[in-house]
């Protein structure tokens, strides 16, 4: 064989070789990637080709599937109550894709899930057509509808926990928005998109989770528990060291209190009773920035948490002076909170110090209602002893006997509380954020819910603004509902 034609061979052979390694790259290497990939339409085909599985709320559903036509996608999500449950599902959409449960439960609810292989192929052989699994929530719908119609049209969220467990009640956010509208791929479901996406009052932020408002007094219950767990104080009744007028350290600025309260060396039942902001104030920057941070990463603060959908870390300063420590526990400075951050607090306070870990998914079921996935509620720490718990309940529950809080009171039950107003702006020129967190006791023992709720009213005159007149009654509310739900309210009268 002359030169060019030997060059012509191996040249061809190196492109066949170079052939045969891309397509073995393709099929064995990329292959899960190219399959996933967001800009493969099969997928978005396959994911609507069959009827969704369901989210399930008290043993029904809060979604559905209905049938398209003029499209590839032969089904749609549909919503049911879609504003009130959509801070929970989240949405599947078959033009914007999919969030929160919809997107983490994705391979369940389309039946693509790995457990569910030998289901499919059984589906197969006997030409069944192929279903969706369910996601089960902790959800409870009577909770969930108190909080988003307390809400109402104001800005704001709740977040309700079972203490004992960390099963999440209720998860509200407003303004809210319909899933069903932008489900399909339609030029309507186009503009509903658009509309959302353009509206200030960002619908679509899960407030309950993703938003961070500074906590104000209601932090003041995590100062307590800091308080009594590094042995400052041990006796709610004790008084406490706390002058008045009181000077922050290295400044001369004087901390101002609410009003003409009696904070003079309160003792610190009678400091959360009527909301001392020197006596909480004094207390951290006692303890020091250390201790303060310790006891609030003890309740979550600085880490995400995962239920499974992601909640945005909750924040407790590490890095300040003395001055700022004092703000920062009295709920200012830079702590900054969700909503269920605070209703963790609440709920590791009644449920005797110790802090389960929050979750909202209860069990993933196959399209036959097999359980393949249950959830196993943890302990995530122990922020309070028991006796110290124990102490900051009567301190809470004195709130709502006699100090900010009565707005919670529920007949015949025990409630916790605290009130806040937090300040925010530059100067405070905004109008404050009212604040509440709470926990209902049983007769017999024991705490069904704990419940932290925010609300931003931008209507309401500013004096008018405060945790125990805008929030209280909204946490009310959603513990009796869930007090009602299990047989242990009052039935209403």
């Amino acid at each position: 064989m002359n030169k060019p034609l030997r060059r012509i061979a191996i040249f061809c052979g190196l492109l066949v070789l170079a052939l045969l390694i891309r397509d073995n790259w393709l099929q064995y290497v990329s292959a899960d990637q190219l399959r996933t990939h967001e800009k493969n339409r099969r997928v978005l085909i396959e994911r609507y080709a069959q009827e969704r599985g369901d989210i399930i709320v008290d043993g029904k559903p809060v979604t559905g599937s209905e049938k398209t036509t003029g499209s590839d996608f032969a089904y749609k999500r549909t919503y049911k109550n879609g504003p009130m449950w959509s801070p929970v599902t989240g949405f599947a959409s078959q033009s914007f894709g999919a969030t929160q449960i919809e997107s983490l439960e994705d391979e369940i609810l389309t039946g693509n899930d790995d457990r569910l292989f030998f289901r499919r192929t059984l589906d197969m052989i006997t030409g069944k057509k192929q279903g969706g699994g369910n996601v089960v929530t902790t959800l409870n719908g009577k909770a969930q509808k108190a909080a988003f119609e307390g809400l109402g049209s104001k800005k704001g969220a709740v977040a309700a926990i079972d203490p004992s467990s960390g099963a999440i009640l209720a998860l509200a956010s407003t303004p809210s928005y319909d899933p069903s509208k932008f489900a399909g791929n339609g030029k309507e479901d186009q503009k509903a998109w658009q509309e959302l996406e353009k509206n200030p009052d960002k619908p679509t932020l899960n407030r309950a989770l993703r938003e961070t408002y500074p906590p104000g007094s209601t932090f003041k219950a995590v100062t307590a528990a800091a308080a009594l767990e590094h042995g400052l104080y041990n006796d709610p009744d004790e008084k406490t060291d706390s002058p008045l007028p009181w000077t922050m350290p290295d400044t001369q600025t004087e901390l101002k209190n609410e009003g003409n309260i009696p904070c003079k060396n309160a003792t610190l039942r009678e400091a959360l009773r009527v909301s001392c902001n020197t006596v909480f104030g004094k207390i951290g920057a006692d303890l020091g920035k250390d201790k303060m941070a310790e006891t609030a990463e003890k309740f979550g603060f600085n880490k995400e948490q995962f239920i499974p959908v992601r909640a945005t870390a909750s924040n407790f300063p590490t890095k300040m002076d003395k001055p700022q420590t004092a703000l920062s526990s009295i709920g200012q400075f830079e702590t900054a909170t969700t909503p269920l951050q605070m209703a963790m607090v609440a709920s590791a306070v009644a449920n005797d110090g110790t802090l389960m870990e929050p979750y909202m998914i209860d069990q993933l079921q196959a399209p036959n209602l097999d359980v393949i996935e249950k959830h196993d509620p943890k302990a995530m720490s122990e922020p309070l002893s028991k006796p110290n718990a124990q102490k900051l309940q009567e301190m809470m529950e004195t709130v709502v006997k006699e100090g900010t809080g009565t707005a919670a009171q529920l007949p015949g039950v025990t409630v916790g509380g605290k009130t806040g107003t937090a300040q925010h702006g530059v100067d405070n020129s905004e109008k404050p954020y009212a604040w509440f967190i709470s926990y209902a006791k049983n007769p017999g023992g024991g705490s069904p819910v704990a419940v932290a709720v925010v609300v931003e009213d931008s209507d309401a005159d500013r004096g008018d603004i405060s945790g125990g007149g805008l929030a209280a009654p909204i946490a009310k509310n959603v513990m009796k509902a869930v007090l009602d739900s299990k047989g242990d309210g009052n039935g209403g009268q």
